[in-house]
């Protein structure tokens, strides 16, 4: 079914949280009867798994971002209760990912068009931290600025001329 092994067991003896992660995933494609290979990563303190579509197979429903969403929290919830310890994992399933990243630069893209227009300021929609983490890089790159604003699930992003 997939590329991924038993958790492997730190040095500290901590289970990996890819690993967990990899192994929540794997069981759920199973109760699918869907293909998926598995790949883990980590950069700068946060895993990555991504779920790509096996030989022949179809991830197309699972790969909307509401679904992506909401089995992200899940599998981070899995991950949590068997380390006891908060998860920022971030899932990609299909390339789903990517998708958003290009709808995020497209609403960068139309804000910027607004200030420029004479706007002082352009909100975006509220989304999550890793979003506007991405939202931030985007907007620092064509040279404006933003911040974070709001609580909780209205937190969202303000952007204005540097």
């Amino acid at each position: 079914m997939s590329d991924t092994t038993a958790p492997e067991t730190a040095a500290d003896g901590a289970v990996d949280e890819g690993d967990l992660a990899a192994d929540y995933i794997e069981e759920l494609l199973d109760i699918a009867d869907l293909d998926g290979d598995l790949e883990i990563d980590v950069r700068n303190g946060r895993t990555y798994l991504t779920v790509t579509a096996g030989e022949g197979g179809n991830l197309g429903r699972l790969s909307q971002q509401d679904v992506v969403r909401s089995l992200q929290e899940l599998t981070r919830l899995a991950v949590q209760n068997q380390t006891g310890e908060f998860s920022r994992l971030i899932l990609d399933i299909g390339g789903s990912r990517d998708a958003r990243q290009q709808e995020l630069a497209a609403l960068v893209d139309s804000a910027v068009a607004r200030i420029e227009a004479g706007a002082a300021k352009a909100a975006l929609p509220p989304m999550s931290s890793y979003e506007r983490k991405l939202v931030h890089d985007l907007v620092a790159e064509r040279g404006f600025t933003s911040e974070s604003q709001g609580e909780g699930a209205e937190r969202h992003t303000v952007i204005s001329r540097a």
